[in-house]
């Protein structure tokens, strides 16, 4: 090989190697960061929940619209006596789910029927980060926590909707407290219908 196809393959694998750092770039670090600047705001503008549902508006197709569009479902169980106790029987009610620690995100996941698309199990105050309840890592008493999992493409992939509103319904009678839809509004026979489609 002479020393121009050396020099020219050389310069070939710099480029491909930037070409490549640049791409890890972008998929690690700016989706980190939105992620922090998320929880930024989040945390200057807590959720304020209602106890009181606003009167029924008749839905439009806008709503329908937006249902469709949706990144994802949520629902909150807000505990009436958060104490040690309801973090136990929290501890309990997640390792007979078999829900794994994510030390990174600070989230459980319960993997459900589709482990690809797990139903994350996270803090309702402040929003987002959990302790370690399975290995017992000091906290202040929970005070409520999230369910979220993302809606299927495909309605016939639609099985970890039904496994979804399950450990909802489990977690209403489990646990004493208010649940809560997305809207902040307490959920209903339609909530759990309007998840499953």
């Amino acid at each position: 090989m002479d020393r121009t196809t050396t020099i020219i393959l050389l310069s070939f694998v710099s480029l491909l190697f930037g070409a490549l750092a640049t791409a890890l770039f972008i998929y690690v670090i700016v989706p980190w960061r939105r992620r922090r600047r998320a929880a930024k705001e989040a945390a200057a503008n807590p959720p304020s929940f209602q106890t009181e549902s606003p009167p029924e508006q008749p839905e439009t197709a806008s709503s329908a619209k937006r249902d469709s569009s949706l990144k994802q479902h949520s629902l909150f169980v807000i505990f009436d006596q958060p104490s040690e106790q309801s973090d136990e029987r929290l501890t309990e009610w997640l390792r007979e789910k078999g829900a794994r620690y994510d030390p990174i995100k600070k989230i459980f996941l319960i993997a459900g029927q589709q482990p690809a698309n797990p139903i994350t199990i996270t803090n309702a105050f402040p929003p987002g980060e959990m302790p370690d309840l399975l290995y017992g890592e000091k906290h202040a008493p929970i005070k409520g926590i999230s369910l979220l999992v993302k809606p299927p493409l495909h309605k016939r992939r639609n099985q970890q909707m039904y496994v979804y509103v399950e450990l909802a319904k489990e977690m209403q009678t489990h646990f004493s407290g208010t649940m809560l839809n997305a809207e902040r509004e307490p959920t209903t026979d339609d909530t759990f219908e309007r998840i499953i489609g």
